[in-house]
């Protein structure tokens, strides 16, 4: 069983189109999907066409600094997951960008690697993207869900036939703990089924 997760979508705005570019390319290559603007007027048009999870905003450019387009963005969306990134960092336009709730303020040139991690961070907080681990645990807690429900058993009679508790029960079907291999042992028990069925098609 495959976890399907939405298509995530970063807009870069930067009026230098060589960093766009540049951006774009690396974060393509990290399968999302990218589009880049080096208008930042054009910014709030955009995010009512489309929507994106991630938006990278450069603080310096013509026509509209990057404060003045977070506090655009921030009246359509409070949510919205938004960086600052400037080759020009200073602590007022930092402390200024975290009120504006920007989850990230990131300095020019940037390191790669640290740059992917800001990235996979954002997303992972956001709900967006999942490590190995946390799939894992998604794919057993549907799994279990799933033959229980064909079983048409509450989880308080699945407490009784595994002799685990309902909420250790309950945290392991929506992924919130990781079942031990004695837990997972005695679910497959108590639903009749091989333990490694537990494990869909991972």
């Amino acid at each position: 069983m495959e976890i399907e997760l939405p298509p995530l979508r970063i807009l870069i705005v930067d009026d230098d189109r060589a960093i766009c570019d540049y951006m774009q390319t690396l974060l393509e290559r990290d399968g999302y999907q990218v589009k880049a603007l080096s208008d930042p007027t054009l910014v709030t048009d955009e995010l009512k066409q489309l929507e994106y999870h991630l938006v990278i905003l450069d603080l310096m450019m013509p026509k509209r600094d990057g404060l003045e387009v977070l506090r655009d963005v921030r009246k359509f969306d409070k949510d919205l997951a938004v960086v600052i990134f400037t080759g020009y960092p200073n602590l007022d336009t930092a402390v200024a960008a975290m009120k504006l709730d920007a989850v990230d303020y990131i300095r020019k040139p940037f390191n790669v690697d640290e740059f992917r991690a800001v990235i996979a961070r954002i997303m992972r907080k956001k709900g967006l993207s999942l490590t190995p681990e946390e799939e894992l645990h998604k794919v057993i807690g549907e799994s279990v869900r799933r033959y229980r429900k064909d079983l048409n058993l509450t989880l308080k009679q699945m407490a009784r036939r595994t002799g685990l508790s309902v909420s250790l029960l309950s945290q392991i079907e929506r992924a919130e703990t990781s079942a031990s291999i004695s837990s997972l042992y005695k679910i497959s028990a108590g639903l009749e089924v091989k333990m490694r069925e537990l494990f869909g098609a991972f």
